[in-house]
């Protein structure tokens, strides 16, 4: 017998997606909440949290003074106060200490003082730290294999120069705007200076989720939707700053952690903020990944594989989708959109699609496009079934059976191939017709 807590994820990541209005709508849209939950109650992501909190405290100079080196050389506005007290604003008073006190590190760390090999900790540094949030988003997205050292150089050093002047013209159009002739026109009049007040409170964090959402479309080492970027980072950036307002409040009122700290407050205030906003950013990223990915909802970040029924049905349902496409002239079909139409894990359907590459009934036809490696007229049905049930990459065992057991599995075997053998890839998508899909669509 199932326990609840199976019984609730079967109705909410499962029963839910049939369900009609009034009930299914909200509880399709309540699974995106309770996943994440439960994948922040499981613990990776708040040790990468940590993890990422560490390295800021340690690569914070180091970065500011790269960043501002870089806008000096191309003689932008180097002025990183407003950025910084921004992020720093739910310290509280502390924030404005904070960011003098950084800023004075930055400006002690001169390039005449650091030399040659100064210098190359610094830009270590600020590479290591850009390695490690890209492992934490390639986890999100379960990447397995992350870029190559070349094209992460490339990337890294492309990130590290462009990133400063997309900053250095934010913060010179939002300075710019402040004190223009227009805005200063707009705060003589009563309504249109309170609406501008408004709006110039809400664009520090209309920015920071802009930026969340840029960070997630462009991290992860794989293709991210716009949608599911947007949607990651807006959410994101909303909560941010409700955090950040109940983490300001809580400083505010918090007088024991001030006394049992005393000076010491300061850095523990800072470090728990800075875990905090990576672990908003984190969480993001897994929102954005569910909305790209809902069939890993029910999962998470839990492995994931087909029984064997699964694994043959699923093997087939491939083989039918792009042999019916190929027959219409289409090469469609990607790894990822395979496993969205089929409602699987995309890693649960990876070891579907090797046997089959494999076995030689798919190839790759670009832009990791799949399509049949040969005429589906020429491809056996039982062909199929034997490439899915063949794994030559795991180790084989074989397993002493009794004698009248193995009579049974060769009956069985003999059965198949009596109704499969004569049978073909092209014949059975030529005279289907019968709709897609059945009801559930797959295990």
């Amino acid at each position: 017998m199932s326990s609840w807590r199976e019984r609730l994820d079967d109705a909410l990541f499962v029963k839910s997606r049939d369900l009609p209005p009034p009930w299914g709508p909200p509880l399709r849209v309540l699974r995106y909440p309770a996943a994440l939950i439960r994948d922040w109650l499981a613990g990776e992501i708040g040790i990468r949290a940590m993890s990422l909190a560490y390295t800021t405290i340690l690569s914070l100079v180091p970065l500011l003074v790269f960043i501002i080196s870089v806008m000096k050389g191309l003689g932008a506005r180097a002025d990183m106060r407003y950025v910084l007290h921004q992020f720093l604003r739910p310290l509280g008073a502390a924030a404005d200490q904070l960011t003098e006190n950084i800023l004075q590190f930055v400006a002690n760390m001169r390039g005449d003082v650091l030399g040659t090999i100064g210098f190359a900790f610094l830009a270590y540094t600020v590479m290591t730290t850009i390695q490690k949030v890209e492992a934490s988003f390639n986890f999100v997205w379960r990447v397995s294999r992350p870029r190559s050292i070349a094209r992460r150089l490339a990337e890294y050093l492309a990130v590290m120069t462009v990133g400063p002047i997309l900053l250095a013209v934010a913060v010179g159009l939002l300075g710019s705007a402040q004190h223009s002739p227009f805005a200063q026109w707009l705060d003589a009049i009563p309504p249109l200076a309170w609406t501008m007040a408004a709006l110039g409170q809400l664009m520090p964090y209309v920015v920071v989720a802009i930026a969340f959402a840029l960070m997630y479309g462009f991290v992860p080492d794989t293709h991210v939707e716009a949608r599911a970027a947007l949607i990651g980072g807006m959410s994101a950036g909303v909560v941010w700053a409700l955090v950040g307002r109940a983490f300001a409040a809580f400083i505010l009122y918090s007088s024991h952690m001030v006394a049992v700290y005393t000076s010491f407050a300061i850095v523990v205030t800072t470090l728990i903020w800075v875990y905090l906003s990576w672990l908003i950013l984190l969480i993001g990223a897994q929102l954005a990944f569910y909305v790209q990915c809902p069939q890993y909802l029910r999962h998470g970040q839990e492995p994931v594989e087909l029984t064997v029924r699964g694994r043959e049905r699923a093997g087939l349902a491939v083989m039918y989708l792009i042999a019916h496409d190929h027959r219409l002239g289409k090469v469609c079909w990607t790894p990822d959109g395979l496993a969205q139409e089929l409602d699987v894990p995309g890693l649960a359907l990876a070891p579907v699609l090797a046997c089959l590459e494999r076995g030689g009934l798919i190839a790759a036809a670009g832009n990791e496009r799949l399509e049949p490696a040969r005429d589906p007229a020429a491809i056996r049905l039982v062909d199929i079934v034997d490439a899915i049930r063949t794994d030559p990459l795991k180790p084989a065992v074989e397993v002493r059976g009794a004698l009248p057991v193995d009579a049974l599995m060769s009956d069985m075997e003999a059965a198949v191939h009596l109704r499969l053998s004569d049978r073909t890839l092209g014949d059975w998508v030529a005279g289907v017709t019968l709709p897609r899909w059945s009801s559930p669509r797959a295990e």
